[in-house]
């Protein structure tokens, strides 16, 4: 079985500090020095990339209280995107797919309306792709759905520098043997825009399908773009379930060529999967990615609503925990699950 890495990128942004060039690479594979433009020195160029809040984090179900106050998601327009073509692009780190701004969503403090999805997975071989963890485990690949607070802001670029100013969707992928047709609606344009900076149209089709099928259960968290500029404004919904691709998708002529032109890929080791400190509790995949010293470590707050009783096991690879919150429970008369965890993180 074929599987691909994610490059997961908030990319809509690169203009900020004069747009200044960067990469994946951890190392430069010829004499093994370490990349000027790659993850190691974006904090260099982009200070916020070794801020407080930095995205993605390894969600743990086993630290985790209740909140009774997060509400259902509701994306509306979702099934019916206009009649207006879909512009796809090869912005050469990924596919970018505009959306319109019908898209929006409820549930959340304000409005946001939707501006543009993307995903991305890079060389075969890899069972893994996805940067958010789900108790240290992470699927295939992982798509990004990124909306901004149209209440507040009058643009995406105006918001994606603004507290809460972007409410981004994540969505993590799994191979498995069904076809999803919604995603079969990018994939079979992928022939279309081999190279970076090409771009094509596409049918406007019914984005809700790329969602999982329970939207109910999801984590939420205040997070930060998982790319430079890194702007500590992103609103995080993760959903607890997955979508599902099949294998014949991932291995298909238009996503092998993808795999192929789209390099470097990001290995395990350059997405931080680095050795653990008991000491340190939300840690950012960079591979700079410590969020902050000890000594400035105070408790963050992240939340998981779901209709059905949680499963708080752990396995495989996690972080280790100094402490833990325990679950509170059922609410009474909703059905609902609520789970609040904290984490130690900086101030």
């Amino acid at each position: 079985m074929l599987f691909f890495t994610l490059l997961l990128e908030v990319i809509w942004i690169l203009t900020a500090n004069g747009g200044q060039h960067w990469t994946y690479e951890a190392l430069v594979s010829s004499n093994k020095r370490t990349s000027p433009h790659g993850q190691d020195h974006w904090p260099t160029s982009y200070p916020e990339c070794g801020s407080n809040a930095q995205s993605p984090i390894n969600i743990q179900t086993d630290s985790v209280t209740f909140d009774p106050d997060l509400l259902p998601l509701q994306p509306h327009g979702y099934e019916q995107p206009g009649t207006e073509p879909l512009n796809l692009h090869n912005n050469g780190h990924t596919v970018q797919l505009s959306l319109p701004s019908t898209l929006y969503l409820e549930g959340l403090p304000r409005k946001y309306v939707a501006a543009q999805l993307h995903l991305h997975w890079g060389q075969k071989g890899t069972p893994w792709g996805s940067e958010h963890l789900i108790n240290g485990k992470a699927t295939a690949a992982e798509l990004h759905i990124v909306h901004y607070d149209s209440e507040s802001y009058e643009s995406l670029s105006e918001a994606a520098q603004r507290p809460q100013g972007l409410a981004v969707l994540g969505i993590l992928i799994e191979v498995g043997e069904t076809k999803n047709p919604a995603y079969e609606h990018i994939l079979s344009h992928l022939h279309e825009i081999k190279y970076k900076d090409q771009k094509t149209s596409m049918p406007p089709f019914n984005v809700r399908g790329l969602l999982p099928p329970l939207l109910a259960q999801y984590f939420r968290y205040n997070g930060s773009l998982t790319t430079p500029p890194c702007y500590q404004s992103v609103l995080w919904t993760v959903f607890h379930r997955r979508a599902q691709i099949s294998t014949e998708q991932v291995s298909s002529g238009e996503v092998r060529q993808w795999s192929y032109n789209l390099k470097p890929f990001p290995t395990p080791q350059s997405k931080g999967h680095s050795s653990l400190s008991p000491t340190l509790l939300l840690l950012s995949w960079k591979s700079f990615g410590r969020h902050c010293s000890p000594r400035r470590r105070s408790p963050l707050s992240h939340w998981y609503r779901t209709t059905e009783p949680p499963s708080l096991s752990i396995s495989g690879w996690s972080l280790l925990l100094s402490s833990k919150v325990t679950v509170q429970g059922l609410e009474k008369g909703t059905g609902n699950w609520g789970i609040q965890w904290q984490e130690l993180g900086c101030p």
